[in-house]
């Protein structure tokens, strides 16, 4: 085979993983699932291949995934997994989407921060379940239809309390940024907490305390942030992304204020 055989046989191929793959994101939203090709037929179904492999992420974290972890409780071979799901990059895709269910909750409609709050609380608790999906780029997400009803609700929000249109693309970027990095350090906080992080925390700032006595005049600013910090530290992450909401809606000028919903869709 000359070399520009092969280069539009291999690019052929590409295209036929992208297009299988993305049948696969999209296989219960009236888009066909791809038909095996060749060997036996499959013995089981991609949402429970999925289930399986989100399990294993919710337990060994995103570095514990791997086809033989996922494939090994299924009774499959790691190379048996892939005619379900594709390559490991493709399986990750499907999981970040195939865990994003978009839950059901009724907005507030009394503001424009209440909304947003809302969306930004229930994003907050799928990160919560799911801390892995903290560790994927939200800049490189799949686009597969849960994480599109996710974008779909929010940019509902925004256009019934007529947001600037210009001001939609921000206001999404801030809000998917600030619950991400908020969830992170909710995950941090859970780590610690089950292990003995927390103890050696207390132990250095046990240590710090006694060997700078006047940490708190060297760091006056520092020092009154703590004194005027949530009582339960934990909790901080979660209610951070509530006040970030406020200051953003205020910049917007439409921070806090009560009223009924514009109508629309």
């Amino acid at each position: 085979m000359s070399g520009t055989s092969r280069e539009a046989s291999s690019a052929g191929g590409g295209a036929q993983q992208v297009e299988a793959h993305v049948r696969r994101l999209w296989r219960h939203r009236g888009v066909a699932a791809p038909a095996p090709r060749r060997g036996p037929q499959r013995r089981l179904d991609l949402d429970d291949v999925l289930d399986t492999a989100v399990q294993v992420a919710d337990g060994a974290g995103l570095a514990g995934v791997s086809t033989r972890a996922v494939a090994a409780p299924l009774g499959l071979s790691a190379m048996g997994l892939y005619p379900y799901v594709g390559t490991k990059e493709q399986l990750l895709a499907l999981m970040e989407d195939h865990a994003s269910v978009l839950p059901a909750w009724d907005d507030p409609g009394t503001s424009l921060a209440d909304d947003l709050a809302a969306w930004a609380e229930q994003l907050f608790a799928l990160y919560r379940r799911h801390p892995w999906l903290t560790e994927l780029s939200w800049t490189e997400a799949p686009g597969g239809p849960h994480q599109q009803d996710w974008l779909e609700r929010l940019l509902a929000v925004l256009e019934r309390w007529r947001t600037p249109p210009g001001s939609r693309a921000p206001v999404v970027t801030t809000l998917y940024a600030v619950v991400r990095a908020a969830a992170q350090t909710d995950a941090g906080h859970a780590r610690a907490a089950a292990g003995d992080g927390a103890a050696a925390w207390r132990e250095q700032a046990a240590a710090t305390q006694r060997l700078v006595g006047d940490l708190d005049r060297r760091y006056p600013r520092a020092h009154a942030l703590v004194q005027h910090a949530p009582h339960d530290w934990q909790d901080a992450p979660r209610a951070s992304v509530r006040r970030v909401v406020g200051v953003l809606c205020e910049g917007l000028g439409t921070g806090g204020r009560p009223g009924r919903a514009p109508s629309g869709p």
